[in-house]
């Protein structure tokens, strides 16, 4: 077994990628949405607007396997339905990756159900969220506690130590979700994510990857 002191050393320094760059740095691809630069809430931000597509974001050439991938996501709490934003990885292409995703307008909902649904995993094109919550109902879904506000900025970080992800949300020490990866890829890129239907503002994306 190698020590964890060894496996510490062994992980590479963050790296931080420059979100508001899509359509200038070559790197990354662009699918289902068009974008702005835009400042928002003290965030020099990447917006996507709100269409009937599914928008991914991810970085060309890029090799992940295991490690951290943070960002910060702005959303909004209504109207209902509006607002699915997250964070991919084991990207391949526009219609395979996994992601991790939450619904800000379920944060802070009294509905117990709603509240169950604040974060969300997938594997595209596979584990989609129907088929997840109709087979698997309540193990890739889960409430986000403590709640953040659903209309302001909130941070993520997700630890990826295949199979497990774990993911975090603001200054949490407990994950609000720890599942097992669906997906058989071992590699991939990483990005970001929106729903169908949806928009969302992304800024300080940066990764930190480990053997």
């Amino acid at each position: 077994m190698v020590p964890l002191m060894i496996l510490a050393c062994l992980a590479q320094a963050p790296e931080t990628f420059d979100l508001t760059a899509a359509g200038k740095d070559p790197r990354w691809q662009v699918a289902g949405r068009t974008y702005a630069v835009v400042d928002t809430l003290g965030k020099h931000a990447l917006k996507l607007p709100l269409v009937p597509l599914m928008g991914l974001i991810w970085l060309k050439d890029y090799d992940f396997t295991n490690g951290v991938i943070e960002a910060d996501l702005l959303g909004q709490s209504n109207p209902p339905q509006t607002s699915f934003v997250g964070v991919a990885f084991r990207v391949v292409d526009a219609q395979t990756y996994d992601a991790v995703y939450f619904r800000p307008f379920n944060f802070r909902v009294s509905d117990s159900t709603r509240h169950s649904h604040g974060v969300q995993y997938v594997s595209q094109p596979t584990w989609t969220w129907q088929r997840l919550r109709s087979e698997r109902s309540g193990q890739y879904e889960a409430p986000v506690v403590p709640e953040p506000d659903g209309d302001q900025w909130f941070h993520v970080r997700v630890v990826i130590e295949r199979p497990k992800v774990s993911v975090y949300v603001n200054d949490a020490r407990t994950p609000a979700l720890v599942v097992n990866e669906l997906s058989d890829r071992t590699h991939g890129s990483v990005g970001i994510w929106v729903g169908d239907g949806s928009g969302g503002q992304f800024a300080n994306l940066r990764v930190t990857r480990k053997p």
